[in-house]
């Protein structure tokens, strides 16, 4: 595919979507109530009697059908708060499952009810406010309408549990199961006000765990995926109307304390230089809502010190991994700033910012950063300084996001410009525009462009050198027949300096064909479905093949729980530049074709003990490979989880007398005295990094916005981390630190 084509492809999108009809639904009006409500978990005052009432259907595992346990759902408002009450009946209230109390909790095991609100009604990104009966808070940001994209498990989730706001749940024991009572304040939700009127998209959900069923409002069509109760174009708009705006001020200051010892290697590997650094030091974080639907963040000495470590991962390809955004500051409409490239890559990736090439911090000096809605274009702008730390200069990075809606409720276009400005580096700059169309029914085209600057950083070309393109039609169901047929193309000088790219210099498509079943209510398998995946990336340079990927594969789930999934790959991988696995074995340049296969099982989730398993074997560029993972997670009780992973893999290059055995092991254990206080260890062992990594944090978290953490953090060499006899020391580096955060809304 040439540029000429491309651009005919995007001509020919948009003379289709000049024809599209526009998507609408009926709009349900909320009250507004002036009564009062003592906030103790059981909705039964008069305020809920006047309250709007909702009627759940069963979404999983027989869809439509009535649920099996009643509930009873109010919303309402006043002044200050939006109002959510649920009674979550049983038939027998013994069934009722309450593991954790854990703050954002992500397992399906308890039992859970929650809503989603799009508050901009825009069908594409939504809030979440959950419980479960220990009264603990909930509360994630989905974007891209819950749909999942591209890439390796865990790089580009629909679902960011990372970001936080304020708002209280309370919820206690009934005689016939639990109650659930929710405040939600307007001055932590964005919204756009006409003519006196908010409307916004909801969707409640609730999960009855001993069953292994979820119940939704309104009815949320299974053949949309694991996420179709998350997505905010299948909510129901409602309307409120006197929605008073409110512009409050919060400032967070924050003091941290602590020790950090050290000891590195030397450049000439001959002994471990140690130091030891005190600190103490502070910074503050100002939240400002300018008006309803637009908020300004400041950051002054940004900290970062409560954030959990990353996890140990080993690298059998020749590309860069990927690791997701942890920290705070850059999670609010944090989807508002996205714009994709190809599989996980992104034009902006804020670990660009504040974090060096392999993951340690650099400080920053400060930023701003300003998202939500004008008019009728959602806007994002992020402006960060970071400071000189060591090898690292000083730099400046920044970018401004604008998107709206066109056409449909389901279609947007958008442009974005980055920048990052160094003392002792070439500038980089990028722009980019992108469009997003619902076509028909569950069609949906996405096109987009971009270009960076020279890598003088000195000005924008018109060379195709310098421009990524893509274009991509989806079906996006899992029932019948669907499709996701996408092109991209990566010039051999585009180089988004503040993004993330996996592959440089590559063009080609990906195709994958898809037909699903639901069996019905009298089947025991609630979905399955086969598919074939034909994938090919072509080096720009001399037009070889880089990567070629075909196989067909089978999934299947259980009304129980059970996942399988299965696939069978030929692939050609054509290596132009020898590369290292690590410091023993090397795979050569040359052009290898083989034959591997996958297969995951997952238990059901809903159960204590739940366990991902997954194998994959066969054939690995001139040699062989076996990788076996281990995933269990056990809710021993509400106060104490622990999970684990373990990941082995075999590769041996017979004919080289080379072989590589890697394992990346993690522990994870919570203690959780009440839904306020905790505590948590997280140890990783990674084999090839040579490493093991300590984490142990103690939160307190009396209400949201103050936070007292006590960490600890500790890297430790094996005993093979050098090989040239020197003795490694008992540790690389270890920290202790303690950090207080506390809130003052002005």
């Amino acid at each position: 595919m040439n540029t000429k084509f491309f651009l005919k492809l995007v001509s020919l999108i948009l003379c289709t979507c000049s024809s599209i009809i526009v998507f609408g639904q009926d709009i349900v009006q909320i009250a507004k109530n002036d009564g009062t409500v003592n906030f103790d978990g059981v909705p039964d005052e008069a305020f809920w009697q006047k309250a709007r009432q909702f009627e759940l259907i069963m979404h999983i595992p027989n869809f439509e059908a009535a649920p099996s346990e009643d509930t009873k759902t109010y919303i309402s408002y006043d002044d200050n708060f939006l109002w959510v009450g649920a009674f979550l009946n049983y038939q027998n209230p013994d069934n009722i499952v309450s593991t954790s109390k854990k703050r954002d909790e992500k397992s399906k095991n308890p039992d859970s009810f929650g809503i989603l609100l799009d508050t901009y009604d825009d069908n594409e990104n939504a809030l979440a406010f959950f419980t479960m009966p220990a009264g603990q808070r909930i509360d994630y940001a989905v974007s891209n309408d819950a749909q999942r994209m591209p890439g390796p498990p865990g790089t580009a989730t629909a679902q960011n549990y990372s970001w936080n706001t304020f708002w209280d749940v309370k919820t206690a024991r009934t005689a016939t199961g639990w109650a659930v009572e929710m405040r939600i304040p307007f001055s932590s939700l964005r919204f756009q006000e006409v003519n006196g009127r908010v409307q916004m998209g909801l969707l409640i959900n609730r999960g009855v765990s001993h069953n292994n069923e979820l119940d939704t409002y309104p009815a949320t069509d299974p053949k949309y995926g694991r996420l179709a109760a998350n997505k905010p174009s299948l909510a129901q708009t409602i309307e409120l109307s006197g929605v008073k705006s409110k512009k409050p001020v919060y400032v967070a200051p924050y003091l941290t304390t602590g020790v950090e010892k050290n000891n590195e290697l030397n450049e000439e590997e001959t002994a471990f230089d140690s130091s030891k650094d005190n600190k103490l030091t502070g910074g503050v974080d100002i939240k400002y809502s300018l008006t309803s639907n637009l908020t300004m963040d400041l950051t002054f000495n940004t900290d970062f010190a409560q954030v959990e470590a990353d996890d140990e991962q080993v690298n059998l390809t020749r590309y860069a991994l990927f690791f997701p955004e942890k920290r705070m500051f850059f999670q609010e409409r944090s989807s508002i700033f996205d714009f994709k490239l190809s599989g996980p890559s992104k034009l902006f990736y804020s670990r660009r910012i504040g974090l060096d090439e392999d993951g340690y911090p650099t400080p920053i000096l400060g930023g701003a950063r300003l998202t939500g809605r004008m008019g009728k274009w959602d806007m994002g702008f992020m402006d960060m300084q970071t400071q000189k730390k060591n090898e690292n200069p000083s730099e400046n990075f920044g970018v401004l996001r604008f998107r709206r809606q066109v056409i449909n409720t389901n279609s947007y276009v958008g442009a974005i410009m980055t920048s990052r400005v160094g003392a002792d580096i070439n500038d980089s700059y990028s722009y980019g525009l992108d469009g997003i169309f619902r076509i028909f029914g569950d069609d949906y085209v996405e096109v987009g462009v971009a270009q960076t600057s020279d890598p003088e950083g000195t000005e924008f070309s018109a060379d195709i050198e310098n421009t990524f393109y893509r274009a991509s039609w989806q079906r996006r169901s899992e029932v019948g027949f669907a499709y996701d047929l996408s092109y991209a193309y990566t010039g051999e000088n585009f180089d988004p300096q503040v993004g993330f790219l996996s592959k440089y210099g590559t063009k080609g498509p990906r195709i994958k064909l898809q037909y699903g079943w639901l069996p019905g209510p009298e089947s025991k398998l609630f979905k399955f479905s086969v598919d074939g995946t034909f994938y090919e990336s072509y080096r720009v340079t001399d037009g070889g093949l880089e990567t070629g990927m075909y196989g067909p594969g089978f999934n299947l789930s259980t009304k129980k729980g059970w996942m399988v999934n299965m696939d069978l790959n030929y692939r050609i991988e054509g290596v132009d530049e020898e590369f290292e696995l690590d410091d023993d074995v090397v795979v050569p340049a040359d052009k290898y074709e083989t034959y591997t296969s996958r297969l995951t099982l997952m238990s059901p989730v809903s159960k204590p003990l739940s366990t991902t398993i997954m194998m994959s074997g066969g054939q690995f560029y001139d040699g062989n490979n076996i990788t076996a993972t281990l995933q269990p997670i056990y809710n021993l009780s509400a106060s104490l989880q622990l999970s684990a992973y373990y990941n082995y893999s075999h590769v041996v290059f017979s004919d080289r007398n080379q072989e590589m055995n890697a394992h990346v092991g993690r522990l994870k254990f919570l203690y959780m005295y009440n839904t306020k206080l905790s505590f948590s260890s997280f140890v990783q062992y990674n084999s090839v990094n040579d490493v093991s990594v300590a984490n142990f944090r103690l939160r307190y978290n009396p209400k949201e916005g103050n936070d007292l953490y006590i960490v600890y953090n500790e890297i430790r060499p094996t005993k093979d981390y050098v090989d040239n006899g020197l003795e490694e020391p008992k540790f690389l580096n270890r920290i202790l630190q303690v950090k207080y955060v506390h809130t003052f809304q002005l």
